[in-house]
């Protein structure tokens, strides 16, 4: 009797489809989306939070007339967020590129005086400990660019594609 109660309720209820978002932080504190939980790293599914994203499709369409057109949410994604967010977003790992870059190059130039400093210099002491910072700042170097290309990789693929997964404008997220 339960059973037959409840295939009832679900043929004559409102028809409702459930999307589920996951959401999961990185070590960096970078936030990430996905609709496919494996495609998580493992080590971070135990942190993961579980979105639900309702989708309503309770109107039927009547014959020979065109479903009506929600209102107040052409210029939202799927989670209520607008351009504003999106630009801000966008903006903001755009800042970090800029500011990423210019570090760099304010290296490069540091590494390049120590360079002439080193060919110049005849003590053998002095071309050690020139030579020294020259490789710390190589390093460092190094580092500002592989988070370079992560920011990127943020601004080119990750931050359109988390915005395609929302339906967010694509122009929202162009340059």
């Amino acid at each position: 009797m339960k059973l037959i109660i409840f295939i009832l309720l679900l043929l004559f209820s409102a028809n409702l489809s459930y999307g589920e978002v996951f959401k999961w932080v990185d070590e960096k504190g970078e936030v990430h989306f996905t609709d496919d939980i494996s495609t998580i790293p493992e080590k971070y599914r135990r942190g993961i939070q579980e979105i639900e994203v309702k989708e309503d499709k309770e109107e039927a369409k009547k014959e020979g007339q065109p479903l009506p057109k929600k209102q107040g949410n052409n210029d939202k994604d799927r989670l209520g967020r607008g351009e504003e967010y999106w630009k801000a977003r966008v903006d903001e790992w755009r800042k970090k590129l800029q500011s990423l870059q210019e570090r760099v190059e304010s290296l490069r130039l540091n590494y390049n005086d120590l360079t002439e400093k080193f060919n110049t210099s005849k003590s053998s002491v002095e071309r050690s400990t020139i030579r020294n910072e020259r490789e710390q700042i190589k390093e460092q170097m190094d580092q500002l660019r592989a988070q370079i290309g992560e920011a990127k990789e943020m601004l080119e693929k990750k931050i359109p594609d988390e915005a395609s997964l929302y339906r967010a404008k694509p122009d929202w997220v162009r340059p």
